[in-house]
C-alpha cells in the first residue's frame, strides 16, 4: 500500500506543482480547517473561500498560504520559501514578491495594509492575522464520528442579512443564545458553540457536516436588523437526507427580541422532539436580562473575546462591565466579566495579580447569586472562585449544579474536568475532558482540553500518555503553558532528558519569569500531586 501512497505523491506533485509534504500530510489524515479574517482555508479539499465566495489560486500561491499559517507564530525566511514552495530551485526575488502579492489578493489584503501577512524587515514574512484552526474528519469513513442513539443537532452560526456588516453581533449572540436554549434539554445532544461557528461563513454540504460532527440535524437561519425591526428565519434539516423538516420565520421589534427567541428555541424543540415536556421547553426559554441595551452591550463583549487576543479580551471586559452596569442582575455578563479575568491569567496579561484576582472572584460571586439556574453562569462563577480564589469547596459544587442544568454544555464539562485536575481526581478529569471533546469536536480550543487530559494522565503517573496529549495541544496552540510543562515534565519523569529539555525551552522562551515554587502550586490540593509536578518541573529544568 505504501508504494502505491507515494507513487501518488509523486504524481500529485509532478502533475498539480504541491510539495510532497503537503499531499502526504493530506494523505496522513492531517485536515485542517484555518479559519482568519472573513476566509476559511481548507487544506484537504484546497480551497480558499473568503466571505461566501469560492477564491480561485494558483497552487504554489495556496502552498504558499499555507507555509505562512502553519508557521505564523515566527517570520519564515525567503530561504524558508525557496527551500519548501519550490524545492530548492532558483526563482527571481520577483518571483517571490509575485507570489506574496498574489497571496494578499486571495486574503483580501495588500502590501500597504500588511494586517494579515506582514513584510518583516531583512527577516521575511509573517502571517498576523487571528487564525482558528479546527480539524476536519479524515479521509475514508474509519476516524468518522458516529451519531449518538439520542437526538442530536448543531446549531450553524446564523447569517447576518443586514445592510450593516457590522450586525454580526447581533446575529452571532442570538445563535449563541438559541444554543444555550437547547443545550438545557437533557435528551438533547447539543454541539458547542465553538464547533458549530468553525462553518461560519462557509457554503457547506449539510451530509458533510454532519459526518464531520456525528449529528443527525442542523438548524440554520438568517436574521436581518433594520432600525427597531428584526426578523429571524430558521430551518432545520436531517443530515441523513438533506431534507428541511422544519422552516419559520419570525418577525418582531427589538423590544421583544427575547419573545422571538423563545419562539426559535420552542419551535425548533417541538420539531425534533414532540416527547419533550412543557416543563423543559420553559427552562429553554429562560431569558438572560430584560434590559436590551445591556443586552445589546453583552453580545458586543461576546464578539470581542472569541477574538482571544490581550486587547480584545481587554475590550471585551470593558463591554460586559458596561452591561452590568445598565442592568445590575446580568448573570451572563457577570459571569464572563469573571472569566475575562481567568483568561488573563492563564496567559500572564495580569498587572497586579493579587488585585485583579479579587475583583474577578468578587464577578463570579455575582454571577453565581444572580444566576442560581442559568448553567454557564454558575460554572464560569464557580470556576472563577476556585481559579482565582482558592474557595474549592463551593466552586466545585457550583459547576457541578451547572452540569445538572446543562448537560450537554461542552463548556461546563470542560470547566469541571479542569477542575477535577486541581481536586486531585484525575480519572474524573479525563472523563470530563472526553465528554467536552465528543460535544465540540471542532473547538478552536481544543488545545486547551487536550493539555488537561494530558495533565490528568500526568497526575496519574501515565507519563507516556500525558506526553502525547500534551504533544497535540501543542501542536494545536505552541505557546500554551500548560501543555508545554506537562510535556517538559511528563518527558523528565519518563527519563527523556533531551526531549524534557527540548519542551522545557519552549516553556521558558514563552514564559522566561515561570518558576516551579509558583507555577499552579495554591490551585493542587493533594499535596502529592504537588510534590510530583514539582519534581517533573525542576528535572526538566525549570528553576526555583
Amino acid at each position: 500500500m505504501r508504494p502505491l501512497l507515494l507513487s501518488l505523491c509523486e504524481h500529485l506533485e509532478f502533475r498539480f506543482k504541491i510539495p510532497p509534504k503537503f499531499v502526504q500530510a493530506s494523505l496522513r489524515g492531517t485536515i485542517v480547517l484555518f479559519r482568519f479574517s472573513d476566509c476559511v482555508l481548507d487544506t484537504d479539499r484546497r480551497e480558499l473561500e473568503r466571505g461566501s465566495k469560492s477564491v480561485p489560486v494558483g497552487p504554489q500561491v495556496f502552498d504558499l498560504l499555507v507555509y505562512l499559517l502553519q508557521n505564523r507564530e515566527r517570520a519564515v525566511t525567503k530561504n524558508d520559501l525557496f527551500q519548501t514552495i519550490w524545492q530548492g530551485r532558483t526563482v527571481s526575488h520577483s518571483t517571490l514578491t509575485s507570489h506574496i502579492n498574489a497571496v494578499r489578493k486571495a486574503v483580501g489584503d495588500t502590501g500597504a495594509d500588511q494586517r494579515l501577512i506582514r513584510t518583516i524587515a531583512r527577516k521575511g514574512f509573517r502571517f498576523v492575522g487571528e487564525v482558528a484552526v479546527a480539524p476536519r474528519s479524515s479521509i475514508g469513513d474509519s476516524r468518522r464520528i458516529a451519531a449518538p442513539d439520542k437526538p442530536s443537532i448543531a446549531v450553524l452560526p446564523f447569517q447576518n442579512l443586514s445592510d450593516d456588516p457590522a450586525q454580526d453581533y447581533f446575529a452571532d449572540g442570538i445563535t449563541e443564545d438559541i444554543i444555550i436554549g437547547l443545550s438545557r434539554i437533557n435528551w438533547l445532544m447539543v454541539i458547542a458553540r465553538n464547533s458549530s461557528f468553525a462553518y461560519k461563513g462557509r457554503t457547506a454540504d449539510t451530509k458533510q457536516i454532519g459526518r464531520d460532527l456525528g449529528i443527525r440535524y442542523i438548524l440554520e437561519g438568517s436574521i436581518r436588523r433594520a432600525a427597531e425591526k428584526v426578523r429571524i428565519t430558521g430551518q432545520l434539516v436531517d443530515v441523513s437526507t438533506g431534507a428541511h423538516i422544519w422552516a419559520e420565520r419570525f418577525d418582531g421589534s427589538l423590544e421583544h427580541i427575547f419573545d422571538l427567541q423563545d419562539q426559535v428555541t420552542t419551535s425548533v424543540v417541538g420539531a425534533i422532539g414532540p416527547k419533550l415536556e412543557r416543563a423543559e421547553i420553559e427552562r429553554a426559554r429562560r431569558k438572560p436580562t430584560e434590559n436590551l441595551d445591556a443586552y445589546d452591550y453583552y453580545l458586543r463583549g461576546m464578539a470581542s473575546f472569541h477574538q482571544r487576543s490581550r486587547d480584545a479580551t481587554s475590550e471585551a471586559l470593558r463591554l460586559f462591565s458596561r452591561a452590568v452596569e445598565i442592568d445590575a442582575e446580568f448573570a451572563s455578563a457577570y459571569g464572563m466579566a469573571a472569566w475575562c479575568y481567568v483568561w488573563r491569567a492563564y496567559n500572564g496579561w495580569m498587572v497586579d495579580r493579587l488585585e485583579e484576582s479579587e475583583a474577578g472572584a468578587k464577578l463570579g460571586r455575582r454571577a453565581i447569586e444572580w444566576g442560581k439556574d442559568d448553567a454557564i453562569a454558575l460554572a464560569r462563577g464557580g470556576y472563577a472562585l476556585c481559579f482565582l480564589a482558592g474557595d474549592f469547596d463551593s466552586g466545585v459544587g457550583f459547576v457541578d449544579r451547572a452540569l445538572d442544568l446543562s448537560p450537554s454544555q461542552a463548556t461546563i464539562w470542560v470547566l469541571s474536568g479542569l477542575l477535577r485536575n486541581f481536586t486531585g481526581e484525575p480519572e474524573r478529569a479525563i472523563e470530563h475532558l472526553a465528554r467536552a471533546m465528543r460535544l465540540s469536536p471542532l473547538d478552536p480550543a481544543l488545545y486547551h482540553m487536550q493539555a488537561g487530559t494530558g495533565f490528568a494522565h500526568f497526575l496519574a503517573g501515565r507519563f507516556d500518555e500525558a506526553c502525547s496529549w500534551a504533544e497535540k495541544a501543542l501542536s494545536e496552540e505552541p505557546r500554551w503553558t500548560t501543555a508545554a510543562a506537562v510535556s517538559a515534565a511528563g518527558h523528565a519523569l519518563a527519563g527523556r532528558k533531551q526531549e524534557a529539555e527540548n519542551a522545557m525551552a519552549g516553556l521558558r522562551k514563552n514564559n522566561p519569569v515561570l518558576r516551579v515554587t509558583t507555577f499552579t502550586s495554591r490551585l493542587m490540593r493533594h499535596p502529592q500531586h504537588l510534590a510530583l509536578w514539582q519534581e517533573g518541573l525542576r528535572k526538566a529544568g525549570l528553576p526555583e
